[in-house]
């Protein structure tokens, strides 16, 4: 009976079994994922580049992107300029997922109240409504919630 081998000598890709076996991925995430995972670092890893060499548009690889992010096997920072206007995206692949970062979000060491010796505010003006005044431009009938009941 013969044998056969396949000599491997370059063209192809060593990776982690992981996101082939995780069953929460789809079949178009694990091959994007894959393919991502194949080229160089310095391919040109946006959408558009992406969509060049797939049969899929834009939008279908924008799709797999969002859901490998949310798994874990994509992390997106957000880039700013000097002036904190957003500059950018840097995305990094993973070939196992990452937990999420804690969210960066501003906060306050010793947040306080613009009064706080005043517990409950009141307002100086507070606005009045007129239950009793009837619009008369409205086909309605006014009912009298004060009338006797006979």
């Amino acid at each position: 009976m013969p044998v056969f081998r396949v000599e491997k000598n370059k063209g192809y890709t060593v990776m982690s079994n992981h996101h082939l076996r995780n069953k929460d991925l789809s079949l178009k995430a694990k091959g994007l994922l894959s393919q991502m995972l194949s080229l160089s670092e310095d391919w040109d890893y946006t959408l558009k580049g992406l969509a060049l060499i797939n049969r899929e548009k834009i939008d279908a690889i924008r799709q797999a992107i969002r859901e490998l992010e949310q798994a874990g096997y994509i992390v997106r920072s957000r880039e700013r300029d000097e002036r904190g206007r957003l500059r950018g995206a840097d995305y990094v692949i993973y070939e196992q997922p990452q937990t999420p970062p804690a969210l960066d979000l501003p906060t306050l060491e010793n947040p306080t109240l613009d009064n706080p010796t005043q517990e409950k505010p009141t307002l100086e003006n507070p606005t009045q409504l007129n239950k009793d005044r009837v619009n008369k431009d409205l086909p309605h009938t006014r009912i009298d919630r004060h009338k006797k009941q006979s």
